[in-house]
């Protein structure tokens, strides 16, 4: 089982999404490749006091605005009024400042702070006017998700909400207190105390009874377990949560849960642009439609400079633009290890030299239309000796297997991506050094038509592992 995604209702996603989903469905294909059974999941953060700043917001500021009225996609409207939220909390803590409050004192008593709590605990309550304007906000939310899910061509075998665990979450820990496991303190709040493992304590239910991400998590991987008993369960998740995981396992071995030692977090690093950081309540982000739109303007910009599909329709064109600009983003992304932090430069991602994407699907291209031309050739038997440059494609495409396998091992498709950039890049040398159907023989134009469509292959069966389509024509 492999969890990824998982977004909050309450803005679009980003960036850091991108990259989530990328790696999650690379993994999931990747691992398929290697003969495991694989269940993709996302589970949805769709409560919580961050879904209610947006709601609060939206009631108290949003006139009645729908993503219809204000032609804005749904996630994108609500987005918006999440950060609205946060302009007016900063205004109301600088005013209680300036009114003699210290910093943190401010932060707890901000108005709208206040009425946000409030309307959680009204939810929790199953309050009908707060459900109904929960439920109106997340289908926004939802069909907004959904178009940018398609964009970027990932998928899901099941979609879990937190709205539909943390109550069985709830009953976990509350089990585990009346086990004596567990401990109560003086406001009524829930805690696990890991300080034997070397760890601090950890909440897991408020003093007003609602629960926190630790504790839907519970209920989460107790309902996946009890549905599909999984070897292993992945979870694809930054690595600013680290410590989130390793707290969930240590709390579900004290709830007496042995398959604890089965969940394995795949701690990827932040993808920031060379600009620095961004902030999702600061409205700083790099939304996830912008940016594929993005990608397939720039890609449509360069090829037109080409010159190269001037003869073909104007849809293909528009396809081939859409493989090129994704083709560009996915790779980009998924050649780093995912442990590693990265910056994202979107013109250096679709340059068509180097180690891009774009490259390693003209090289695709590239061989298809030499394949094109060679369809009248007679291939006849090989029986003759091999160039340097020859030894060393067929060398290459035998570690492919192998390199499924160690990236499967290893959860890090970015050895599949490097490893074709180098496939991509030994056999443009070699086009460059040597004729393929001007060779001297027979023998030789076969053996060298035979290389490139295994080459070709390889390339098209890589990149599909990577969630990469090439153009056949480019």
């Amino acid at each position: 089982m492999i969890e990824y995604s998982s977004p909050n209702t309450n803005k679009p996603l980003h960036l850091g999404h991108i990259r989530n989903n990328l790696l999650g469905y690379a993994v999931s294909r990747i691992m398929e490749a290697n003969g495991n059974k694989v269940r993709k999941v996302n589970l949805v953060n769709d409560r919580g006091i961050h879904i209610c700043k947006s709601m609060l917001a939206w009631q108290q500021y949003g006139d009645g605005e729908t993503p219809e009225s204000g032609k804005i996609k749904g996630d994108h409207l609500v987005g918006k009024y999440y950060v609205k939220f946060n302009d007016v909390y900063k205004d109301q803590v600088a005013a209680l400042a300036a009114q003699g409050f210290d910093t943190k004192e401010a932060e707890e008593k901000a108005p709208i702070l206040l009425e946000t709590r409030e309307m959680l605990r009204k939810w929790e309550a199953d309050d009908p006017e707060v459900r109904a304007l929960w439920e109106l906000m997340n289908k926004w939310v939802y069909e907004g998700f959904d178009v940018t899910y398609k964009k970027l061509g990932v998928d899901f075998d099941q979609i879990y909400k937190e709205s539909d665990t943390y109550k069985l979450g709830k009953e976990l820990v509350l089990k585990g207190l009346n086990d004596g496991i567990l401990i109560r303190k003086d406001d009524g709040s829930i805690w696990a105390d890991l300080t034997d493992e070397g760890l601090d304590q950890k909440l897991l239910l408020r003093s007003d009874g609602t629960s926190v991400y630790m504790t839907q998590d519970v209920g989460t991987a107790h309902q996946r377990y009890a549905e599909y008993a999984f070897d292993q369960h992945i979870y694809v998740v930054g690595n600013e949560q680290n410590y989130h995981f390793q707290v969930l396992k240590l709390v579900l071995k004290k709830l007496g849960f042995s398959w604890s030692d089965q969940l394995y977090h795949l701690s990827y690093g932040m993808v920031e642009l060379p600009e620095g950081k961004m902030k999702s309540r600061e409205g700083t982000v790099v939304d996830a439609d912008d940016l594929i739109d993005e990608m397939e303007k720039t890609a449509r910009q360069m090829s037109e400079e080409l010159g190269k599909l001037e003869d073909f329709s104007e849809e293909q064109r528009n396809d081939i633009y859409r493989q090129i600009g994704l083709g560009a983003l996915k790779y980009f992304i998924l050649k780093v290890d995912p442990k590693k932090n990265m910056t994202f430069d979107p013109k250096e991602s679709i340059d068509f030299n180097g180690n891009t994407g774009p490259f390693i699907q003209y090289t695709y291209a590239r061989i298809q239309s030499i394949l094109r031309k060679s369809e009248k050739q007679e291939r006849s038997g090989i029986d003759i000796s091999l160039n340097n440059k020859e030894v060393l494609l067929m060398r290459l495409l035998y570690e492919f297997p192998d390199i499924i396998s160690d990236s499967a091992n290893n959860l890090n498709p970015s050895l599949i991506a490097n490893y074709l950039y180098e496939l991509a890049k030994e056999f443009n040398q070699f086009y460059h050094d040597f004729s393929i159907l001007g060779a001297d023989t027979n023998e030789s134009i076969s053996l060298r038509l035979y290389l490139a469509q295994a080459i070709g292959n390889v390339i098209n069966s890589g990149m599909g592992l990577l969630g990469i389509e090439v153009p056949e024509r480019m």
